[in-house]
């Protein structure tokens, strides 16, 4: 191991362009339809290898015990299953909000599994690393193979797709949605017909998690009504935040600007392409 050796690399955030639940399993975790995008919007990661076996993260994550921290447990995972000796120095700069339904977690954690592979020379197979991801997280995997892709299962079973990337404006609340109230929540409806992929790319895009969370999060709603004045607005995930998509740039920007007088928004492009795949491969 080179003593001064690193990598800093991205954690994108992703878009949910459309979120069917279509059952649940016996074990309480639900079946899901959806699709991921990602978009250039990124948390940072810098990985430093150690020799003295531990694993550390530089500033914890305000009320998030380090220990709890995916990028700590995503590295412990991985030095455990690998075998490897060797420690690390998490560094982690945090760009994207907690609770927004950007990924931004899953993220992190994907891209330390990705950068340590690498950089510890562990020889896991990506199919390897989803495995572990899973784990972590049901939306680690996407992140790890790192393409836009539908998803069915609880997330895990992907299959690439090729879609437009188009501009997009992204509204955060001022508000965490807490996504296990969604999901747990007696108004959800758990038993939505599934559909096809070219049923997705003929308009159904419906989020069926949208009806509690604005039920529960009345910014969510607001911020919706907002942005659909612009474009047609969508909500990600399970939120906080919600997002249309523009053609261009110069329409993107408008609205960008238009909303930013009352809310905290930003415009990214779409991405079929996970810049931390990108980066490493």
């Amino acid at each position: 191991m080179a003593e001064l050796e690193m990598l800093r690399l991205p954690a994108p955030a992703k878009l949910n362009l459309m979120l069917r639940v279509v059952g649940r399993r016996e074990d309480g975790y639900h079946l899901l339809q959806t699709v991921f995008q990602f978009i250039d919007r990124c948390d940072w990661i810098t990985l430093r290898p150690t020799a003295d076996g531990q694993v550390r993260l530089m500033s914890p994550l305000p009320g998030v015990p380090e220990e709890s921290d995916l990028t700590v447990r995503a590295a412990k995972a991985l030095k455990a299953a690998a075998g490897i000796g060797e420690g690390v120095l998490i560094e982690v700069e945090k760009n994207l909000p907690m609770g927004g339904g950007l990924g931004g977690g899953s993220s992190d954690a994907a891209t330390t599994l990705l950068g340590l592979n690498r950089l510890w020379n562990a020889g896991m197979s990506l199919e390897e690393l989803k495995a572990l991801g899973l784990r972590l997280g049901a939306d680690v995997p996407v992140f790890i193979e790192g393409y836009a892709a539908w998803a069915e299962g609880v997330g895990e079973l992907l299959t690439p797709l090729d879609l437009p990337e188009p501009w997009y404006v992204v509204i955060t609340p001022r508000c965490h949605v807490a996504t296990a109230d969604v999901f747990k929540h007696s108004d959800l409806t758990r038993d939505n017909p599934p559909i096809t992929i070219r049923d997705f790319f003929e308009g159904h895009q419906d989020n069926h998690c949208l009806p509690v969370v604005v039920q529960l999060y009345p910014e969510v709603a607001e911020a919706l009504t907002d942005i659909s004045q612009y474009a047609p607005g969508q909500l990600t995930g399970t939120g906080a935040c919600v997002f249309a998509r523009f053609v261009t740039e110069e329409s993107a920007r408008q609205a960008e600007k238009s909303l930013a007088s009352k809310w905290t928004v930003f415009i990214a492009r779409g991405l079929n392409e996970s810049p931390a795949r990108a980066c490493l491969y």
